[in-house]
């Protein structure tokens, strides 16, 4: 008897190491996808500085703000909302031809409204120039459109193709902006001949508008190339499924509203409470935080297609309890990598030391990312269990202390307050994630290994930061301690990935 329940216990163990190896090479094939664009977007962010006014980059800001909202309202959680059905149905093509069927008539639908009073609008959200609006208009409707192609090359495990399209897109953004705000001006500077028209249109036209083109540009060849992935399967459109879809998708359209409310108002709220130079130092200081966001970014497009394949199998929950233990330790290890080196990263990314002053906020940001991370491994539960509205509750409540919080406290302690309260909201968010779904879909999580690697990578950063700061011995002790505790606590583990 005994011999039996250790075969099992080891056939598990083994099946859940297997599934979770497979798991790690798509999530590196998706990390590139997601850390590239974000590399290359940081790469630009110095040809855009030197090639516009600070009020033109304040606008270019803007406008990628817009465009997170506008993204999540347009596709209104119609791409969870594809994973978990498609797992469900087994007619694969009604599920894809509903789906993609719907987002291209609601978005043409409201592309037209918006485009009709584009003046009015532009004008509400600042914009001077209303082709600004319209660009953004018609970049969101092409990049909604791609939703479901590229859920449907994630569902299918295309990472390759996936990651492909990706790459072509941002390469095509990124040479645009050098034609537009780099050579084209130095050609016409030059003399050299060029066609009039383009000279005309580069010459009469705001610079920062140059930008906004090569994205609108990037996403229509992105979404020609795409186009024939989708058109390949037999469209069947089923408006009881929609109806259950939009009943299981649009708690999630509010949550990501709710996210991007969380992710964006406390700069909003530093430049109107503190002013425009404070916002900035503090803003600047967070795109350090841009490497734990990459790496959720990089886990996240790998991981929900997986959970939802998962679904079904025996060891889903302890596949799913092993994973979130391995993301906390990956996170935890980036997060002190990051802090003990911080001055290094300072230097590099920002540059000027003005900004220096803000480095405070670095690890508080890195922390509270990493609990972001934790949350979306924790959302499952009311996915899988089709009770996305608890992820609207949890994302609305993380909103109001988002709101209520920076009100209170950036008044008294600065920009500070916005690092902290940040932080606030996700560690909430976690807690009530984890609380509600151990009722409705019980996951075992091993909390006191993943309690303990947070606390360990805390109290290094901690240390690093407080004391050690540029201590570089320090430094490289706090990640061979790290590295040694999690081999000796997990080397089992690790030696039967290693043999895959």
């Amino acid at each position: 008897m005994l011999h039996s329940i250790l075969y099992i216990y080891a056939f598990n163990f083994t099946a859940i190491l297997s599934t979770l190896h497979r798991f790690l090479k798509d999530t590196l094939v998706y990390g590139l996808a997601a850390v590239l664009p974000r590399a290359v977007n940081v790469g630009l962010v110095k040809l855009h500085t030197t090639s516009l006014a600070a009020s033109s980059f304040a606008v270019n800001t803007d406008y990628y703000i817009y465009a997170a909202y506008l993204n999540a309202l347009l596709t209104y959680g119609m791409e969870t909302a594809f994973f978990r059905f498609f797992s469900k149905e087994k007619a694969t093509g009604k599920v894809i031809g509903t789906s993609f069927l719907s987002l291209l008539a609601s978005t043409f639908l409201f592309m037209g409204v918006l485009f009709f009073f584009s003046e009015p609008i532009a004008q509400f959200f600042g914009f001077e120039n209303p082709w600004f609006f319209k660009l953004l208009i018609g970049t969101i409707t092409i990049d909604t459109l791609l939703v479901i192609p590229y859920a449907y090359l994630r569902v299918n495990n295309k990472a390759l193709v996936f990651t492909a399209y990706k790459i072509v897109h941002v390469f095509v953004f990124a040479l645009l902006n050098l034609f537009f705000l780099w050579w084209l001006p130095d050609a016409i500077e030059r003399s050299v001949a060029l066609p009039e028209t383009l000279v005309n249109y580069y010459q009469t036209n705001p610079k920062v508008l140059h930008i906004f083109v090569a994205g609108f540009i990037a996403s229509a060849l992105t979404f020609i190339g795409v186009l024939p992935t989708i058109l390949r399967v037999k469209f069947v459109f089923d408006f009881s499924l929609l109806k259950k879809m939009l009943r299981y998708s649009l708690p999630i359209m509010i949550g990501g509203l709710a996210f991007v409310t969380n992710e964006n108002l406390d700069k909003l709220l530093l430049g109107e409470l503190l002013g425009k130079e404070q916002m900035g130092v503090y803003a600047a200081c967070y795109k350090l935080g841009v490497f734990m966001t990459l790496y959720i970014m990089a886990f996240r497009l790998g991981a929900e297609p997986f959970f939802f394949n998962q679904a079904g199998k025996e060891n889903a929950k302890e596949t799913y309890a092993t994973i979130l233990t391995w993301f906390t330790i990956l996170g935890a290890f980036f997060m002190v990598f990051i802090v003990v080196f911080i001055d290094f990263f300072a230097g590099v990314l920002l540059g000027n030391s003005i900004y220096f002053k803000a480095l405070q906020i670095v690890p508080i940001i890195l922390l509270a990312n990493l609990f972001l991370g934790i949350y979306n491994n924790l959302s499952i539960w009311y996915k899988l269990t089709d009770k996305t509205v608890y992820g609207m509750y949890f994302s609305v409540f993380g909103a109001v202390i988002t709101v209520v919080l920076n009100l209170l406290l950036i008044p008294k302690i600065g920009f500070i307050a916005s690092a902290w309260v940040t932080l606030a909201t996700y560690a909430t968010m976690v807690a009530l994630s984890y609380v509600f779904g151990k009722k409705h879909y019980p996951v075992p999580y091993q909390l006191h290994k993943i309690g303990g690697y947070l606390l360990l990578a805390t109290s290094l950063s901690a240390l690093s930061f407080l004391h050690f700061r540029a201590n570089y011995l320090f430094a490289v002790f706090s990640l061979c301690f790290f590295l040694s505790t999690v081999f000796f606590t997990e080397r089992k583990q690790l030696q039967q990935l290693l043999k895959k």
